[in-house]
């Protein structure tokens, strides 16, 4: 079992950690750019050894009522590896570039023509006339979508 100095020094190595010193002794330590409500990343770690890493948005730990896991017996390795997955758990997801299109026009061998339309997070197929003629998912389903009635981009 580590100590708690052995504990804190693993601990203080993550520098987006804020340290924050609580009453007997013991340390919280905050994750202050938490996209979610909760900022506490080490909760009570005190001087004898016990302490709580929240855990409460990842999977193949066991929590408390507050999504903590207790780290009493934690080695280094498993102590590391626990702050670390739960400061990415509580860490704001940024979407991933795409290089779909916002708006695009599709042609078949009768001139009919097509509009794909990105709104909001959904994308619409209209007709020439602007009625709505489907509604897809993704980018990808409204284009597989056109090719297999026989459409083409412009």
């Amino acid at each position: 079992m580590l100590t708690f100095e052995e504990k804190l020094a693993i601990i203080e190595s993550f520098p987006e950690l804020e340290r924050k010193d609580v009453s007997l002794g013991r340390v919280n330590f905050h994750y202050n750019d938490s996209s979610y409500d909760n900022k506490n990343v080490v909760y009570h770690l005190h001087p004898n050894g016990n302490g709580f890493v929240y855990a409460g948005r990842m999977t193949g730990y066991e929590t408390n009522d507050k999504g903590m896991v207790n780290i009493r017996d934690f080695t280094e390795k498993a102590l590391r590896a626990t702050v670390r997955k739960s400061i990415l758990s509580l860490t704001p997801k940024e979407e991933a570039p795409t290089n779909d299109p916002t708006e695009e026009t599709w042609i078949n061998e009768n001139t009919v023509t097509l509009t794909i339309l990105k709104e909001e997070d959904i994308w619409n197929v209209y007709a020439d006339d602007d009625s709505l003629d489907g509604t897809f998912n993704s980018y990808r389903e409204a284009a597989n979508y056109l090719e297999a009635e026989g459409f083409d981009r412009v």
